[in-house]
């Protein structure tokens, strides 16, 4: 199979960044998202995770991709994909609601981008939560660091997170 790239971005910020699929070590993961592409929504900067930025969408794969090249300590530049259930996410402390689309017992897909380093996947609710890695940016990350850091510091509202084929 020739490799696959995709377009990550922040569209109202202007900042993109070309992500190569890891269909060897994630295939089915790489597979659902590709056949799903474009996919936009919301961005999140993480509470827990520390230097993540991510987006919630509704379940968008045939099946959930079953738990292929996890990890819990991401590296910058990955791309993890995580499945949730709506209760897992429904509490206040969170800070989802209304247009976010999660509601316990509605599946939620979590795409995230992962700018630096430290990064420890452990919720504080819920324990220890292990994404899948299913793309590696290959250029354009000092950029995308630096308006995820903008991000954090300046707020989200008004910005999306956005994924297309190259």
């Amino acid at each position: 199979m020739a490799d696959r790239y995709i377009d990550v971005s922040l569209p109202k910020r202007g900042v993109h960044c070309t992500a190569k699929l890891l269909d060897d070590r994630a295939p089915i993961t790489c597979e659902a998202v590709w056949n799903a592409l474009p996919l936009s929504g919301d961005v999140y900067h993480a509470k827990y995770a520390r230097n993540e930025i991510y987006t919630l969408l509704p379940a968008f794969a045939p099946a959930e991709p079953p738990l292929e090249n996890p990890t819990v300590t991401p590296i910058p530049g990955d791309l993890c994909y995580f499945s949730f259930s709506g209760t897992q996410l429904g509490s206040q402390a969170y800070g989802y609601g209304g247009a976010s689309g999660v509601q316990a017992g509605t599946p939620v897909i979590d795409l995230a981008l992962f700018y630096e380093r430290n990064n420890l996947l452990l919720n504080g609710d819920v324990g220890w939560v292990p994404g899948i890695v299913w793309g590696q940016i290959v250029e354009g990350l000092d950029a995308m660091a630096e308006a995820c850091n903008d991000l954090w510091r300046a707020g989200a509202l008004g910005e999306s997170l956005s994924f297309r084929r190259v």
